[in-house]
């Protein structure tokens, strides 16, 4: 009766030792098949969402389909919720996830990432004719739209602020622009397409944090040739002037930094 759990765990062991071997070979496949699967969710705007025509659209959308382009092969996307997207590369589902995917060390150790492609900030935000508030630190007595339980939240209670309860950047966007919070502490990305699509509305960065925070395209570990084929796609598409026209379009400002 021992031996059977001992033989199952040596299957087992083949079995991944196996699967390592295969995802190594992944480059070589998604050559062979000519599509590049992508997971991403479709219901995040700008990132990757439907336009009016039902269309997937969307800044990384764009980025994988250059990445995809890059590697000589075409861009297949997969849609999932966000809850087990990731999740989905365990399950070989798709090649790789592209959806805004925040490079942590937690996620690390268990996934690969390519250099990031996109930066955001934590950025302060005020009315254009605002003086009073030039920095963080100028919000103490102050109100700041947030969502409660955000890291912004954190930060504009760490800053002094009262804080006015939102459900996200739109509404705390809103009560800035109509007085009823003099600030607010959001995602840079976030601002950027606000002011993309309503340029002349009277707000602007007062401040913004030093740190930034980078995402990256996520893939399985033990794929170094996907890696590094990816790399070089991110390379070659700012340095042939790509990855700067998706900014443009997108965030009418370069968010690689």
């Amino acid at each position: 009766m021992k031996l059977l759990p001992t033989l199952f765990a040596a299957a087992l062991m083949q079995v991944a030792a196996l699967g390592s071997a295969e995802a190594g070979e992944n480059l070589d496949a998604i050559k062979s098949a000519g599509v590049l699967k992508i997971g991403t969710e479709g219901t995040y705007a700008p990132f990757t969402y439907h336009d009016a025509s039902g269309a997937l659209v969307g800044f990384d959308v764009e980025i994988g389909h250059a990445v995809a382009e890059k590697l000589g092969v075409k861009a297949e996307f997969l849609e999932g919720k966000w809850d087990g997207l990731i999740a989905g590369l365990d399950a070989n589902r798709y090649d790789t996830v592209i959806n805004q995917v925040g490079i942590t060390e937690e996620r690390k150790k268990k996934y690969d990432f390519s250099e990031p492609y996109i930066a955001s900030k934590a950025v302060l935000i005020v009315k254009s004719d605002n003086e009073e508030i030039k920095g963080f630190a100028d919000l103490k007595g102050k109100k700041s739209a947030q969502s409660l339980t955000s890291n912004f939240g954190k930060l504009a209670t760490a800053s002094g602020a009262e804080l006015v309860g939102t459900d996200g950047f739109d509404q705390s966007i809103q009560l800035v622009l109509t007085g009823r919070a003099d600030a607010t502490i959001n995602d840079s990305l976030s601002f950027l397409d606000f002011k993309k699509k309503k340029p002349d509305a009277p707000v602007k960065i007062a401040a913004e944090q030093a740190d930034a925070d980078f995402s990256g395209i996520i893939i399985r570990k033990g794929e170094p040739e996907l890696l590094e084929a990816i790399n070089k796609a991110l390379v070659d598409i700012k340095a042939d002037g790509t990855y700067d026209k998706i900014s443009q379009k997108y965030f009418g400002a370069d968010v690689s930094k």
